[in-house]
């Protein structure tokens, strides 16, 4: 049974509720069912939004602000206790467990990137500590944002391999948290559908800035190598081609739509959060492929500033693809390249209807 709070549509993760629902349910994978079912029964504790701030010997507020991040990870020793036990700070080598480097060298790439690309300090914008527990729960089929870490499990070793080793996917769950301190976009529905690609584009563009990628070179796949050699699939998802990640026997076809004709209403997936989230996905990356060059120059620009706008926490599909041509015009020019590509993107994806389209409902 799966507890009211730990339901698979109300646990945000990488992995969707509805792809674990399906393994669960798997004769072929048995030890990753049962790894399934205990993952959903696990769920991840409830969200938590806290600003750690100091006060001084004289009273007064003090937020350090700092160019280097500041990273702990934390051993949960395959319990379900957080955060665990620290294994390495900031300034400690690297040590002899894999999980615990990479989800350090992952916050350290995700920081990179968001102070490189958007002069933002850390996910709050005012150098927060990034924190991470590895080794979470037993064959744990997921990765979260809590609110204040991020929490990796290791997979079942039969279908998902251990999440620390995609760093889509670490980029993509602090997404998670810069997206909670900016709009704090609502988890359901449309503008929940958005909280999943704005953290998707945040995921794309952090493994494209370590690896020098141009937007045409990149595979715009979320969790490249999470799924082993079992299955028949080369990601999570493609942010380029919703609906072609993954095609197995067990696991099904993966579900993403790429245009608004295709939009799947329903109650599961808090409103189908993962699984529309690919056409905000395809009008992102279609933007960045046509601008060319880095995705994080230009297009990552425009939707960081629609992001940080004035943006409502039930933002639409339109009113987000609203905000980032406005953020283009006031960028680039309202009849720049680049206001004309994010146009665009949004009319082939079927948000728009016409390129001249921007509407405010």
């Amino acid at each position: 049974m799966v507890s009211p709070t730990a339901s698979p549509a109300s646990s945000p993760g990488i992995v969707p509720g509805y792809l674990l629902a399906r393994l669960a349910e798997s004769g072929r994978f048995p030890q990753a069912a049962t790894a399934a079912r205990r993952t959903l029964q696990t769920g991840r504790p409830p969200l938590r939004a806290r600003i750690d701030l100091s006060i001084d010997d004289t009273g007064s507020l003090v937020a350090t602000l700092s160019d280097a991040p500041d990273r702990t990870i934390s051993d949960a020793q395959n319990t379900e206790t957080l955060p665990g036990t620290v294994v390495r700070t900031e300034d400690d080598p690297p040590v002899a467990d894999v999980a615990v480097n990479e989800a350090f060298d992952g916050l350290g790439a995700t920081f990179e990137l968001l102070l490189a690309a958007f002069q933002r300090r850390s996910v709050d914008d005012a150098g927060a500590a990034l924190q991470a527990t590895v080794h979470y729960g037993v064959d744990y089929d997921n990765a979260f944002w809590d609110g204040e870490r991020m929490v990796f499990g290791d997979g079942d070793g039969e279908v998902f391999r251990g999440f620390t080793g995609s760093l889509s996917v670490i980029g993509h769950e602090l997404g998670h948290g810069v997206v909670q301190y900016t709009a704090g976009l609502e988890y359901r529905g449309q503008s929940g559908a958005l909280n999943e690609s704005i953290a998707d584009v945040l995921g794309a563009l952090t493994e494209q800035f370590t690896a020098g990628e141009t937007a045409e070179s990149a595979s715009w796949l979320i969790g490249a190598g999470i799924f082993t050699e079992a299955v028949q699939g080369v990601a999570l998802r493609s942010m380029i081609a919703p609906g072609t990640a993954y095609d197995d026997d067990e696991l099904g076809r993966d579900p993403q739509p790429a245009h608004m004709r295709d939009f799947v209403v329903t109650t599961e997936d808090e409103g189908g959060v993962h699984i529309n989230s690919g056409i905000p996905n395809r009008a992102f990356a279609l933007a960045a492929r046509e601008l060319g060059g880095f995705a994080w120059e230009r297009a990552g620009v425009v939707w960081y500033r629609a992001l940080t706008g004035p943006l409502s926490s039930t933002a639409s599909f339109v009113d987000f693809a609203d905000a980032t041509v406005s953020a283009a015009e006031q960028e680039y020019g309202v009849d720049s390249e680049v206001a004309s590509a994010v146009r665009a993107a949004w009319t082939t994806v079927g948000v728009y209807e016409d390129e001249r389209d921007r509407r405010t409902g």
